[in-house]
Parts: structure tokens; C-alpha cells; sequence
């Protein structure tokens, strides 16, 4: 029987043309090779499976060619490019520093490099994990990679740059490998599976092109995995997401109206279906946190279609499902489940932790900060749009004596209505008014530009709105519930009632120099108006 041979080893690339997602660096290197300008040390820097090691070894392969093509490529014909292929050329020494990373090991390199090369052109050392080096180790090979002799190529290959010493990354040249997009994983998945014989749907390709993050190594490997597990039978998408134990879309829809209607125990049912189906948990609040991403990229702009990456009948969907919820709702969302991805990476019991961001996503009062109060808000005027009466919760009863009556509640009598003078004086005095408000009220506030008195002798919150944005803090104050709260904080002052209106300037100038009316209006009653109040 033969050895079966990985995906990702069996389609390594053996030349640049080869090579998906890198054009930068591909390019880059072609041309130092056609033109002979061969650095004396690479560093290839970027996340896992994006394809440094691989390029190290075709740039090795193709300086030492025999009969390299124009275009920069090595022949794969000649002896070189046979012995390097197959790992037997004396020429290419690659060494992995997560297990070779003291000063022996660099001091042996140190010695090799002054015997040159017995066949070919160049002398090649590829180290992987650079980074992993001690630094005595580093120390050792600074003086040789800063000055090697002229048929001596060093390639250095890590994940974490930023743990080695600038005195390195100073001499050498450094190439940034890119997170490889979705299209260009999910083509090359296609390619393969179309040499392979494999009957592949295309969603289930997108799907494992997605959850490879970018590197082409795990959409191979997870494509191995999945093809294994259904082996000479066409990969859907259904059986794509038993075996990497993910969860379909139409889960995180229920998931999210049992949150919006605050219904905890078909939450935690849903919990325990995903548990009882083997799903992996981190697995799911990533992907859950990426659905709502989704919702609140289509609430934003109305062309998303090509951002989402998705299907015109998924889109319609999730439109669907982005008119239930705001847009400050679903960033709460996200902010929670973010902060719960990070708590359960490596949490022992994560399904306890999930059901509590559960039941703090379904109950918004029992966090404090704006994005719950918007939560809050959110939830009242939709109960108030669907006729359900909201219920006002009352101050306890006194604790001294459990028994005591009840006492009903004294019925407040209405204030008079404020005359244009009073109004004038609470424009005024606005600072000491803006100080008794509740504080997640007052920082919008602060955003008024205006505060002055119109003819009809209402008190006038203007805010200025630039042209092409939207004024969150003007749409949060003209809110019914928040007016009334401004309302009852200046009866508290003035000891009457007063009408409060709020105006968006959407004239591009400031309100402080065109807002004239009113000063007209009172200047004529012989009463003078500031027209702004710091």
C-alpha cells in the first residue's frame, strides 16, 4: 500500500507561478533574479500556512538553476532543481529554531558558511521560527548574516517578528506575506479538487476557505479532513459542518429573536442542542459574533452584497433579519460576545460562561453603560410600537414594617405653563441644568450647540450635523422618553413647565451664527436672548 501524502504537501507550489496571494512578493523576487541583484538575507514574516517556507525554497531552487526560465522561475528539468525537490542538494540547509535555537547550533552554521558550495551557485540557509532563538544565538549569527561571503543566501522564516532583535531585522530585507483572501482559497481549493477527481459544492468550498483565516495550509488540511470523513462521496455543505463541528445559519437566527425577545430558556435550549450535536463552542461564538458583523454591516450601507461575501438569497435573509434589531443593539452584541471569545479560549467550563453572556445579551438592565441603556430603549419602543404595555417599576416598599399598608400613590398636580422670560432664564442657566440630568443623558447633551428660545417660547436644543454623517446625539435626545427626562429636570429648576424641541442643522453652518429668529422675536418684547450658552 502506498503512503497517502497530505493536500498541502502533495500541491506544494514548486514555482512562483504557483504561488496564490503573494504577488508582491513573487514579483519582487522575479526581479531581482532576472536582473542578478540577490539579497544576502530575506526575513519572510506573517501568519501561519500564507506560504514563507515555501517561497524560500523556490528562491533557492531558482538561484541555483542550471537553466533558469526569463521570467524568473527555475526549470524543475535540471539536477539542481531535482536534488533541492527532493531534499538532497548540499546547497539548501534548512534549519527549524524552535529545536535548534542555542548557540552550538548557530556557531555550527557560522563555520560551514566559509567552505563554498560544490555544485551550483549559492549556499542557502533557511531557519523557520527565527524567532525562537536565544539571544545568545542571535548574537552569534549577527557578525556572519551582516557580512556573508558572496554565495551565501540567508532566508529567515517567523510568525512573530516582533521578537527579534533590530540588529537582525536591520540587515536584512523583509517581505510582509498577507493573509490570502477568500476567493483566491476557495479557487485554488476548486483547482485541487478538480485534479483530484473530488465532487465538491461550492458552498462547502467557500465555507472552508473562510474558516482557514486566511491561510491556504488550513483550507487544505480542513479540506483533507472533510474529504476523509466522506470519502468518495460529494462534500456538502451540510457534511462540511459536521465535521468541523460548525453550526448553520439558520441556528444563529432563532438564537438571535430568542435574545431580541429576551427569551432565556430557548437560548440555553439552543445551548444545549449545539452541546448535544458536539459543536465546538469557540467555534460557535466566533462564528455567531461573525453573523451578527453581518447584520450590522447591512444596516449600515445598502450595498454590502460584495463586502459580505455571500449569496443574493443569504443576503436577503439577513436583511430580513437586520430589521429587527438597531444597530446600537447589535454593536452591545458584538462588544459582549467579543470579550466572551477572549474569556473562553481557556475557560474549563465555557458553557457557563456562554449562558451568562446569554442572559446578559436577553437583560440589558443588568449592565449599566449607554450601549445597554440603547439596549433598553430599543426594547421599550418596540414593546410601545406592538401595543404591550409597559409597566413602570415603583420605588419598595418600606422594609421597616412588612405589613403596612399600601399607600396610594399622591397624584402630582401640573405646573404652570413657563412665561418667554423664564424659558429665557433656563437658556440662560442652562450649565446648572445640564448638571442634573442623569449622566448618560448629559453626554449627549454636551453635543447641543444652541440652546435658545424660539417664538411660540419653547426652550430649543439645536445640533449642528455635518454634511454626509448622521447626529446620534441629536436622534438620542429628541427621543420621547429622554425629552420628557430634560423636561422634568428643568421643571425641577424653574418650578414650570416648558416645552422642549430639538433641532438637526443640516446647513453645513454653525447654529451659533445663523439661529436668529427667536433673538429677533424677543429683542421686539424688549427681552434679550443669547444666542449661545457655553
Amino acid at each position: 500500500m502506498s503512503k497517502y501524502m497530505a493536500l498541502y504537501r502533495k500541491f506544494r507550489p514548486q514555482t512562483f507561478e504557483d504561488v496564490k496571494g503573494q504577488d508582491h512578493i513573487v514579483t519582487t523576487l522575479q526581479n531581482q533574479i532576472k536582473s542578478d541583484r540577490i539579497g544576502h538575507a530575506y526575513l519572510f514574516t506573517g501568519t501561519r500556512g500564507t506560504g514563507k517556507t515555501t517561497i524560500a525554497k523556490i528562491l533557492a531552487r531558482t538561484i541555483n538553476c542550471q537553466n533558469p526560465k526569463e521570467n524568473g522561475s527555475p526549470c524543475m528539468e535540471c539536477d539542481m532543481c531535482k536534488a533541492i525537490t527532493a531534499g538532497n542538494s548540499m546547497n539548501v540547509i534548512e534549519m527549524d529554531a524552535a529545536s535548534n535555537n542555542g548557540v552550538d547550533s548557530i556557531r555550527q552554521i557560522v563555520e560551514e558558511v566559509a567552505y563554498p558550495p560544490t555544485e551550483g551557485k549559492y549556499k542557502v540557509y533557511i531557519i523557520d521560527e527565527v524567532h525562537m532563538l536565544s539571544i545568545g544565538a542571535f548574537n552569534a549569527l549577527l557578525k556572519t548574516i551582516e557580512e556573508p561571503p558572496s554565495y551565501v543566501v540567508f532566508i529567515l522564516a517567523t510568525t512573530e517578528v516582533h521578537k527579534i532583535p533590530i540588529t537582525i531585522l536591520s540587515r536584512c530585507q523583509r517581505y510582509d506575506f498577507h493573509r490570502i483572501s477568500i476567493d483566491t482559497i476557495a479557487a485554488r481549493l476548486q483547482e485541487l479538487m478538480d485534479k483530484e477527481g473530488v465532487q465538491v459544492e461550492e458552498k462547502a468550498i467557500r465555507y472552508i476557505a473562510k474558516a482557514a483565516d486566511g491561510s491556504m495550509r488550513d483550507g487544505l488540511s480542513l479540506l483533507d479532513q472533510c474529504i476523509a470523513f466522506y470519502i468518495g462521496q460529494t462534500l456538502t455543505y451540510d457534511n462540511v459542518l459536521k465535521v468541523l463541528g460548525a453550526i448553520d445559519t439558520e441556528v444563529f437566527s432563532r438564537l438571535l429573536r430568542n435574545i431580541i425577545n429576551g427569551q432565556i430558556t430557548d437560548c440555553i435550549g439552543i445551548i444545549e442542542e449545539i452541546m448535544t450535536q458536539g459543536r465546538d463552542l469557540n467555534q460557535f461564538v466566533n462564528d455567531f459574533t461573525w453573523y451578527l458583523r453581518n447584520l450590522m454591516l447591512l444596516k449600515s450601507s445598502d450595498d454590502m452584497e460584495d463586502v459580505l461575501e455571500m449569496s443574493s438569497d443569504n443576503i436577503a435573509l439577513l436583511k430580513e433579519e437586520a430589521q429587527l434589531v438597531d444597530t446600537e443593539v447589535l454593536m452591545r452584541y458584538i462588544q459582549v460576545l467579543s470579550a466572551l471569545s477572549n474569556d473562553i479560549k481557556y475557560a474549563n467550563q465555557k458553557r457557563v460562561l456562554i449562558e451568562i453572556a446569554l442572559i446578559k445579551l436577553c437583560k440589558p438592565q443588568m449592565e449599566q453603560d449607554i450601549s445597554a441603556l440603547n439596549n433598553r430603549i430599543a426594547n421599550l419602543e418596540k414593546k410601545v410600537e406592538e401595543g404591550v404595555p409597559v409597566v413602570m417599576a415603583q420605588a419598595p416598599a418600606s422594609s421597616g414594617n412588612a405589613s403596612a399598608p399600601s399607600v396610594a400613590p399622591v397624584k402630582k398636580e401640573p405646573l404652570p405653563a413657563a412665561m418667554p422670560e423664564e424659558v429665557k432664564q433656563a437658556a440662560q442657566n442652562w450649565s446648572s441644568i445640564l448638571g442634573r440630568v442623569p449622566v448618560n443623558i448629559k453626554m449627549y447633551l454636551k453635543q447641543a450647540t444652541t440652546v435658545t428660545v424660539n417664538e411660540v417660547g419653547e426652550l430649543v436644543l439645536i445640533f449642528d450635523q455635518m454634511q454626509g454623517s448622521e447626529n446620534m446625539a441629536g436622534d438620542f435626545v429628541n427621543r420621547p422618553e429622554v425629552i420628557e427626562e430634560i423636561s422634568k429636570t428643568v421643571e425641577d429648576v424653574i418650578h414650570k413647565s416648558v416645552n422642549i424641541k430639538v433641532e438637526i442643522n443640516s446647513s453645513g453652518v454653525s447654529s451659533r451664527s445663523t439661529h436668529t429668529d427667536a433673538v429677533d422675536y424677543f429683542a421686539n418684547m424688549g427681552i434679550e436672548v443669547e444666542q449661545d450658552t457655553e
